[in-house]
């Protein structure tokens, strides 16, 4: 014999679909929360403020036509091969690790041949956010690489 549908079957059926609902949302929200350590802008309104003349500085550094390539080396030292720039480039990068989880690292570079800078310290393993800079004279190249 079947047993009958009754309003009991449908408001369990109802408490069991939301409550399931419910705790997706609130494990994901926590997830989101606990994972994500840091600030994007500390003021949205000044980085807005400031966007044309990040663009104008992008601009300008690519008008340079500088080539540059990074690469990791195993000790964990950062390898910069500039091409089609001038010799004497001071070189410098500013590390970010890209959900705020350590703190961020100022990297100064040794030129060890010609279009060739090391870095002086090694970057800890792990994705990293890097703000690269190369000055010669007044002509600055800036460039925002993403290491793996």
């Amino acid at each position: 014999m079947a047993r009958k549908f009754t309003g009991w079957h449908m408001t369990a059926i109802l408490v069991a679909f939301f409550g399931t609902v419910a705790a997706v949302n609130f494990s994901m929200a926590r997830y989101a929360t606990g994972t994500f350590g840091g600030v994007v802008v500390e003021n949205s309104y000044v980085a807005s403020q400031e966007f044309n003349t990040w663009l104008e500085q992008a601009e300008a550094s690519k008008a340079l036509g500088w080539n540059v390539v990074t690469a990791r080396r195993d000790d964990g030292r950062l390898l910069l091969s500039v091409s089609d720039a001038p010799q004497g480039l001071r070189a410098s990068a500013t590390a970010r690790h890209p959900l705020g989880r350590q703190p961020d690292q100022s990297l100064a570079f040794s030129a060890i041949g010609e279009g060739q800078y090391l870095s002086d310290q090694p970057l800890p393993d792990g994705r990293w956010t890097v703000r690269l800079q190369l000055e010669s004279g007044a002509d600055t190249w800036r460039d925002e690489v993403h290491l793996q």
